[in-house]
């Protein structure tokens, strides 16, 4: 069964990533069946400071209101198997370790992890203070992934995209889909 994937966009800095892993997600459609986008206001205000536009809305995604429980991966029942924070800030992260579900990103982090699927944080700050490591210990002894935006240079990036997709490349991976991605130790695309 394909499978049913969220993505949440917090306020972190890093809304590149979200944007490249849209883009990435949108292009493989036979490894999804739904595809659902949770975006913070916040995210939103950085989206736009950092990438100069709007283009998030443009994305032929279902988007839900930070607040909406009615959206299908509030709930275990829905069997959305795969939950992207991408970015994640730290406040998030705190919120998911805490078990808080006060809004529909913490929600399904809570369902995701109840139903031991896969949860991916992509946590986004630097540097790491005992609070933001007692967190990724507590949401990884839970069930979570956390993967730090930190990206890898072996494939020579040459461009800030580029450079950005190494994480996104990683973040896909750890979901399980067959992507198309220099590896280490190896001379070519695969």
């Amino acid at each position: 069964m394909p499978n049913k994937i969220a993505v949440a966009i917090t306020g972190a800095s890093g809304s590149i990533y979200a944007k490249l892993l849209l883009e990435k997600l949108l292009q493989m459609p036979d490894q999804w069946q739904e595809l659902g986008v949770v975006m913070s206001s916040n995210a939103k205000d950085v989206w736009r400071t950092e990438l100069g536009n709007d283009d998030y809305s443009r994305y032929p995604v279902t988007y839900y209101d930070k607040y909406d429980f009615t959206a299908p991966f509030a709930s275990g029942s829905a069997r959305f198997n795969i939950l992207i924070v991408a970015p994640c800030s730290m406040g998030t992260l705190g919120r998911i370790a805490s078990g808080m579900s006060d809004d529909l990103v913490t929600r399904a982090a809570d369902v995701i992890l109840k139903e031991r699927r896969k949860l991916i944080l992509m946590v986004r700050e630097t540097p790491y203070n005992l609070i933001h490591i007692k967190n990724m210990e507590t949401v990884t002894l839970a069930g979570g992934i956390i993967c730090p935006a930190t990206p890898s240079f072996y494939s020579k990036p040459d461009t800030i995209d580029a450079v950005a997709m190494t994480v996104v490349d990683r973040v896909l991976d750890l979901a399980g889909l067959d992507i198309k991605t220099k590896r280490w130790g190896e001379g070519s695309q695969k």
